[in-house]
């Protein structure tokens, strides 16, 4: 699969994905108060969970931030 990273989180969020970008002194990581619909769940772990970490960061960039300035 060579999507690229704003299709990937794309389609996590069209399937129903929860989680929320979280940014602190430049370090992505996520958040999420529910867990994900299992197809989003499943979605994450088989195409993001496992990219190279650059990769992985690229693709939580395009998820919805908590960080709102």
């Amino acid at each position: 699969m060579n999507n690229s990273a704003q299709d990937l989180a794309n389609e996590y969020l069209r399937l129903g994905g929860r989680r929320l970008l979280v940014m602190d002194d430049n370090i992505l990581s996520t958040k999420s108060w529910e867990g994900d619909p299992p197809e989003a769940e499943t979605f994450w772990k088989q195409e993001i969970e496992g990219l190279a970490p650059r990769r992985r960061n690229e693709v939580m960039s395009f998820l919805p931030s908590i960080n709102v300035t």
